[in-house]
């Protein structure tokens, strides 16, 4: 008699947010020095914006999927596919695709899609607060990043709403680096090398 067995097999798979935080790092690290006035223009800011902003957050999104991390994966799939928005926006501004693109051109509208993504980053940052703490805070500051941005964008409040969206940018690229630092060292050491902080258990 023929016996029919079952076999189990489970598939490793690395995790990958010290990637799409590397990602998100390296593309608001050059993006705000634009914003801050520290370079000009937005020639070199698109080339990070499509391989870092968006594909690298892309491949953690899909890392993330095969994890069976919903939040993980909406969270660098909703940010990949805002930063291959944003160097198509720029790129059309620019005159890239055509000068009749380009004159009619309405930031207003952009300004919509800032305020679309400050409502899914704020219940995103609800989803942060049961990570780790680090994460919470980058949550924070994206959320300033688009308040600043939608203001910005709808020509209220002056300067201020331009520089809140500016130094958000920056701390955003900051604490990137050292959530992304943590995922790695953290992983590869085998212990708490650098903390991020626990969950606030609020939710959980």
């Amino acid at each position: 008699m023929v016996k029919n067995q079952t076999e189990n097999i489970k598939i490793v798979t690395a995790d990958p947010s010290a990637l799409g935080l590397f990602g998100l790092a390296m593309v608001t690290l050059v993006a705000s020095s634009q914003k801050l006035g520290i370079t000009t223009g937005l020639s070199f800011v698109i080339p990070w914006a499509i391989f870092l902003g968006a594909f690298a957050q892309l491949l953690a999104c899909i890392g993330d999927s095969k994890k069976n991390n919903v939040f993980g994966t909406t969270a660098f799939g909703g940010y990949a596919f805002f930063w291959m928005g944003m160097a198509v926006s720029w790129m059309i501004k620019m005159g890239v695709f055509g000068e009749k693109l380009a004159l009619n051109v309405d930031p207003k509208q952009l300004g919509f899609a800032f305020l679309g993504y400050l409502i899914f980053s704020i219940f995103m940052t609800i989803g942060a607060m049961e990570t780790h703490k680090v994460l919470f805070i980058i949550f924070f500051f994206i959320d300033l990043l688009f308040i600043g941005l939608t203001l910005d964008s709808f020509g209220i409040m002056g300067e201020l709403p331009h520089k809140l969206a500016a130094y958000s940018e920056l701390i955003i690229a900051i604490l990137s680096f050292y959530g992304s630092a943590a995922s790695v060292l953290n992983e590869h050491f085998g212990k708490i090398f650098l903390p991020v902080g626990k969950p606030f258990g609020i939710f959980k």
